[in-house]
């Protein structure tokens, strides 16, 4: 584990006099992972930059939104400028219908979007309304997906929650519970029969199209037609969780990736260059139930807020006009996963590497990692020591076994290459 984390330790001793756990969210806490969590100072490129000045190659970029890399040129000159006319007015401004007309232009089967604060609240509000809409109360959700920390969303949840091992969680009502229907992912079957067993009474199938809160797990083909096809038949509408996968894997996100059309899509710091925001859209029809076109009540005196909104409008216009941006972030992560693939093939270590774009994740498994029980029954007790041997050699990963990995513009050749040198070191010297 590293030891010349100094001012980092002092700095988490010190943050666990004020903050929970030390950590203002959980799986920070490197609780996961053991050891002492990295603070960081500053960040440029594919690089992080730690209290003690160490330099560590990034493979999380935020959770996904720094796709052109850390303090990107352009968006950064872009909150410069916007900062100097005040950092929110709680008002209308022309940016935020510029950034819905953008977003429209380049997503299939959005007619209107609203504007949150997180992805948490877009999840939220998108709920919300398709319970307003449908007039049911019952959702489908699935093990291992993670779609914010709102009350519903928090049974059996991947993530963090599955990171400490907290399938059960206190402060949720029983009647939330029991409105929160959960399946295994990629097993229509079991959908099938949860909407068979619960006739007339779904309001929505709420997922994440490419999951990322227990690795990177792929659709199975075939799953995302039958599940849109079950909505199709029985009057429920069906929501992409694209806080991940929105602008990431395509510019239209899962939606284009997959050829899926969704009823209602969420999406989260991607849409504000990594800055705190999050918003939900879709079909004319459902959205103009939302207040105050209709009786759905959802509001924030920060959605919309001018600074969130030009940096997001900027990355999103440059993902737009650069279209080759996504073949080139698909490259990169190929290369990376072909050099991994190399070095674990010969050795004596099950694995599994699941790839979709610039999402990618490694599991040392023996079996597919397609849901939430293969996923947790992988070796992640070796994903951890894993971990930390890339830590120390300067490559910071998620601190969990159950989270994606993701990929930047910013990434180089070399940077890719010291991480297939340090796996080999690592498979060898385990």
């Amino acid at each position: 584990m590293v030891t010349n984390i100094t001012r980092s330790k002092e700095l988490f001793e010190r943050a666990q006099q004020s903050i929970p756990g030390g950590v203002n969210s959980p799986v920070r806490a490197f609780r996961g992972v053991g050891g002492t969590p990295i603070f960081i100072k500053k960040a440029k490129g594919a690089y992080l930059y730690d209290e003690d000045g160490k330099e560590y190659i990034d493979y999380i970029n935020s959770w996904g939104p720094m796709i052109l890399g850390h303090a990107y040129e352009p968006v950064v000159r872009a909150i410069q400028e916007k900062v100097e006319s005040s950092t929110s007015f709680g008002a209308p401004t022309e940016l935020e219908i510029e950034m819905a007309e953008l977003i429209k232009s380049m997503v299939p089967n959005v007619d209107l979007i609203r504007m949150v604060s997180s992805g948490t609240e877009a999840c939220m509000s998108a709920v919300r309304l398709a319970r307003g809409y449908t007039g049911r109360n019952k959702i489908i959700k699935f093990e291992g997906c993670y779609h914010g920390h709102a009350d519903a969303f928090l049974v059996k949840a991947g993530s963090g929650v599955a990171t400490f091992n907290i399938q059960t969680v206190p402060g949720i009502t029983a009647g939330v519970s029991a409105d929160t229907l959960t399946a295994p992912y990629n097993n229509l079957e079991a959908v099938e029969k949860i909407v068979a067993e619960n006739k007339g009474q779904i309001a929505a199938i709420i997922i994440e199209p490419v999951a990322g809160n227990m690795g990177c797990i792929l659709p199975q083909p075939g799953f995302h037609e039958g599940l849109r096809k079950l909505c199709d038949a029985h009057g429920i509408v069906y929501i992409f969780d694209e806080v991940m996968t929105g602008f990431r894997l395509a510019a239209g996100g899962a939606q284009e990736k997959l050829g899926i059309d969704a009823d209602l899509v969420t999406y989260g710091k991607v849409i504000g260059g990594g800055m705190p925001v999050g918003a939900f859209g879709g079909k004319k029809e459902i959205m103009q139930h939302i207040a105050p076109l209709g009786g759905v009540y959802q509001a924030g005196t920060l959605s919309g807020n001018p600074i969130a909104m030009i940096a997001g409008y900027t990355m999103l216009k440059t993902l737009k006009d650069n279209p080759s941006i996504y073949t080139e972030l698909e490259e990169k992560t190929n290369y990376l996963h072909k050099g991994l693939d190399e070095v674990l093939k010969n050795s004596n270590t099950p694995y599994v590497i699941n790839q979709m774009g610039s999402m990618i994740s490694v599991h040392f498994s023996e079996k597919p990692v397609m849901d939430f029980a293969s996923a947790a029954s992988a070796n992640n007790n070796l994903f951890n020591q894993y971990f930390h041997a890339m830590l120390d050699a300067g490559i910071y990963l998620p601190p969990s076994a159950y989270e994606t990995w993701f990929i930047s513009m910013a990434i180089s050749k070399a940077d890719m290459d010291k991480a297939i040198e340090v796996t080999a070191d690592f498979i060898k010297n385990k």
